[in-house]
Formats: C-alpha cells, structure tokens, sequence
C-alpha cells in the first residue's frame, strides 16, 4: 500500500510538471533575442564525450588486459567482447560528433 502511495504521489508530480512546462515552450522563437549558445553547449557536449570515452576506453582496455594476465586461455572471448565494447564506446563519441553538425546548421 505505501509503495503505491509513493508511486502515485511521483506520477502525479511528474504528470502535474509535464503540464505546467508546456506553455514555457510554446513561445516563438522569433520573440526571443538573446544571445544563441547552441554552438557552445553542443562544443562543450563534445568535450565530455570525447573525455568520458577516452576514460571508458582506458578503464575497458585495462580490464580485458587484467582478464588476459588472470587467464590467457580466454583471448579469443575477451578480445571479441572488447572490441564490440569499443565500438559502442566510440559511437557515443561519433554521434555526438554527429550532432554537432546538425546542431550547429541551423
């Protein structure tokens, strides 16, 4: 009954500031005459990527390096498994790199 409760009251609260945001972005975009940080944020965006994938790559490259000390008859399953975990590692990057262009044509 109190897990319920919990849940109810944490959609309600959700629900309650999906709808008080809506007006908020309902505006024009013609009305607004600020400056445009678009470029920046997507630059800055990148920089984590690149920083966070180059500290995931390090750490799962150290890892299959410990496994392959710990058991060397595994080679061919950890570098299988460290190769696609780059990969996925290296698209974050790559589709950041993506939106960077997209972001910054408009």
């Amino acid at each position: 009954m109190v897990r319920m409760l919990q849940f109810s009251k944490y959609f309600f609260m959700t629900m309650a500031a999906m709808f008080l945001a809506v007006p908020a972005f309902a505006q024009d975009t013609a009305a607004t005459t600020g400056p445009n940080y678009g470029p920046l944020a997507v630059g800055i965006g990148m920089g984590i990527a690149a920083g966070l994938c180059g500290l995931g790559q390090g750490r799962a490259t150290a890892s299959a390096a410990e496994a392959l000390a710990r058991n060397p008859g595994a080679r061919p399953g950890i570098q299988l498994f460290l190769f696609i975990g780059l990969a996925f590692i290296e698209s974050l990057t790559l589709f950041t790199f993506a939106l960077l262009f997209v972001r910054t044509a408009h």
